[in-house]
């Protein structure tokens, strides 16, 4: 695989002539805990406690670089010291910016060629309610697999099928976390999503090996699900004789309205697809992919040139299909309908610039390692390293509730001590996602938390013991850094 995120090695050390301070722990300690403190404040304590307003993590993440500059020109490090690592650090942010980008395009273009809307179609004509349980295990991850994103599945698949489970006396925790459960598959298998991308860029590794690698944890994880699901679901017998299509029905219709569904509108994904299949680049499998979604739009849904070009950074709006007005589709299609486009990734690519103002701050003491080998130093093992990242983990994503930062920092700390120890970044990449994406949602404080029982109307202690997914990831992730199967540990190094 061509496309790496291979962190360069850090600037020659520059200080003024009048000081010759050296950086000791608590100088590494100092902007790691100032970071520590603006989340928990920002984050937690000051809305969840005083009600007050969530602070962005753009806004986190650049007041405490800036808390971190007058320490390091106390140390002795010019400003051209600073700002030269920042831009080498950010330097390895550019092959995930230019695939965030890339994501935004084919959404776009996808949607506009009708690909996203037909499949949706499709897949609310599968729910039956036998089985709705599975069903909605596999619906969401389907879709949420296809777009990359757990909230967007959640949000309109998972809103008719809560509505069909309450039409039929389903169990509604076990409906929630299936739901759930799919819709965070797609969110960490997905390479259109947004945070396993962020979680291959932050480790180091490739994409498509990032997501190869989840297949030894996730893979097992979600077999484990299913088949828990199905089990459960027949404990729990929904009411015959309900008129399902009531609620499915509707979406489908106005989806089939908006879009012509001509076979030709399979050929996006089917370009996809066969780059994945034969391993091409990321990158331009992406592009041609939204390309060939592009001419679909204007050969089959009738798009203008000018239309096409506005759905691919601009998003698909309704007034472009053959609806042609919001008034005249439910708010689940519309959902569907308007997203995507280049600038739907603006606030991800400006996150990332900003962690990375944090995060390359920090390259020049090393602050990172110094603090991970003060915690985990005496973790010589191998199944040691991947556990307690795995741990740190789950941690960092708890307090600070966003994957993004999860991502950078985790994969800054414990980068080193996975070269050191022989062990694959894509073991690293994998274990920010195992116990770092996956416990976003089981916690009841986290923004996805908050999202998910209010969109779906089921309270979190109903459906958190359900998340078979989730608990079997959970279980396997560690036993397999225990055994050894699946950690690569006589494999090169995909960095390099």
């Amino acid at each position: 695989m061509s496309t790496t995120t291979q962190a360069p090695t850090p600037p020659p050390l520059e200080r003024t002539p009048e000081t010759t301070k050296e950086p000791r722990f608590w100088h590494a300690l100092a902007p790691v805990l100032l970071l520590v403190v603006l989340i928990v404040w920002g984050m937690i304590i000051g809305p969840m406690v005083f009600d007050l307003p969530a602070w962005p993590l753009e806004f986190t993440f650049l007041a405490a670089a800036l808390g971190t500059w007058p320490l390091l020109l106390w140390l002795g490090f010019r400003f051209d010291s600073i700002s030269r690592t920042m831009a080498e650090r950010t330097r390895t942010a550019l092959p995930a910016i230019w695939m965030l980008a890339a994501i935004g395009i084919l959404i776009g273009s996808w949607t506009a060629a009708g690909t996203i809307p037909m499949l949706v179609h499709y897949g609310m004509l599968l729910v039956s309610p036998a089985w709705i349980y599975v069903v909605a295990l596999l619906l969401t991850s389907l879709f949420s697999v296809l777009t990359g994103t757990s909230w967007g599945s959640a949000g309109t698949i998972g809103v008719v099928l809560i509505n069909v489970g309450i039409a039929t006396d389903a169990h509604m925790g076990l409906l929630a976390a299936a739901i759930i459960s799919g819709a965070y598959f797609g969110d960490k298998m997905s390479p259109l999503s947004d945070t396993t991308n962020m979680a291959a860029m932050g480790a180091g590794t490739p994409l498509y090996s990032h997501v190869r690698s989840m297949v030894n944890t996730t893979g097992p994880a979600y077999l484990v699900a299913l088949v828990l699901t199905v089990i459960f679901g027949f404990m729990q017998p929904t009411k015959s004789g309900v008129d399902v299509e009531a609620f499915t029905r509707p979406v489908a219709d106005d989806l089939a309205s908006a879009f012509s569904f001509s076979p030709l509108v399979w050929l996006p994904l089917l370009v996809m697809l066969t780059g994945a299949a034969l391993r091409k680049a990321p990158l331009p499998t992406l592009l041609y992919s939204a390309v060939t979604g592009g001419l679909v739009a204007i050969i089959v849904q009738g798009f203008s040139f000018d239309q096409m070009i506005q759905s691919l950074i601009n998003g698909v709006t309704i007034d472009m299909t053959a609806v042609g007005s919001a008034d005249k589709i439910g708010e689940q299609a519309l959902a569907i309908i308007q997203r995507g486009g280049l600038y739907s990734m603006a606030s991800a690519v400006i996150i990332t610039l900003c962690v990375f103002m944090y995060i390359g701050s920090l390259d020049l003491i090393n602050a990172m390692g110094t603090v991970v080998d003060k915690a985990f130093g005496h973790m010589k093992s191998r199944p040691g390293i991947i556990i307690a990242s795995l741990l740190s983990s789950a941690f960092v994503n708890g307090f600070s509730s966003n994957q993004y930062a999860t991502s950078f920092i985790i994969g800054a700390a414990f980068g080193p001590k996975y070269d050191e120890a022989g062990i694959d970044r894509k073991v690293l990449s994998r274990s920010i996602e195992d116990y770092g994406t996956f416990i976003e949602p089981m916690l009841p404080w986290t923004t996805t938390g908050v999202f998910m029982v209010t969109t779906l109307g089921v309270a979190y202690a109903d459906y958190v013991p359900y998340m078979f997914l989730q608990w079997a990831n959970f279980i396997i992730a560690p036993l397999l850094a225990i055994t050894g199967i699946g950690c690569f540990y006589g494999a090169k190094n995909t960095r390099k």
